[in-house]
């Protein structure tokens, strides 16, 4: 059975709907060089531990590639700002801290709204660093894609993230968006 969180819960539906978490996290953001803000995420551990983990570990710093650094390097509007790629830093690499790629965990949380943190991939268990924040429902990624957390605090960064788009055929912003600095919150 899929567990879907509705768009816009209200706060006694929100405080009923339990996520056991054992990471808060952030990214600093700067835009064209800029500090830009901050982007608070919760990571779902309950329904995708492996998947939470390695989020986890490439967003504390503690190994030699993570995701300080990394760009938001694809944009499409009225759906998603991906980011992750921290071999390449264009879009085309990734790495876990499984190995390449890790297998797909769970599908239960559906991309039914915005603030969705959700693993892109190449294709069934395909998963590495690469992740997408949805910033609208996204039905037609259930089953293919792996959402393992929501972003807790900075949508209105993401929404302003996803202004920047331009017209080539992958997407990039406009102009450079950074992770500038990431880490765990207690």
């Amino acid at each position: 059975m899929a567990l879907s969180l509705p768009s816009s819960p209200s706060p006694a539906r929100r405080r009923a709907t339990v996520y056991r978490t054992l990471f808060n996290g952030s990214f600093n953001i700067s835009i064209n060089r800029e500090p830009a803000g901050r982007i608070v995420f919760r990571l779902f551990d309950h329904v995708c531990p492996q998947t939470a983990r390695n989020f986890r570990e490439l967003a504390s710093g503690g190994r030699e590639v993570g995701y300080a650094g990394s760009e938001i390097h694809r944009i499409v509007p009225a759906f998603m700002i991906q980011g992750g790629d921290i071999t390449s830093r264009d879009g085309s690499g990734g790495t876990s801290i499984y190995g390449p790629t890790f297998d797909d965990e769970s599908f239960r949380i559906k991309h039914d709204r915005p603030g969705l943190l959700s693993m892109a991939n190449r294709g069934p268990n395909t998963n590495s660093s690469q992740f997408f924040i949805t910033t609208d429902p996204a039905p037609w990624c259930d089953r293919k894609n792996v959402v393992f957390g929501e972003v807790l605090e900075g949508m209105d960064l993401v929404r302003r993230i996803q202004t920047y788009t331009c017209d080539d055929i992958l997407r990039r912003p406009s102009v450079p968006v950074v992770v500038t600095q990431c880490g765990v919150l207690p």
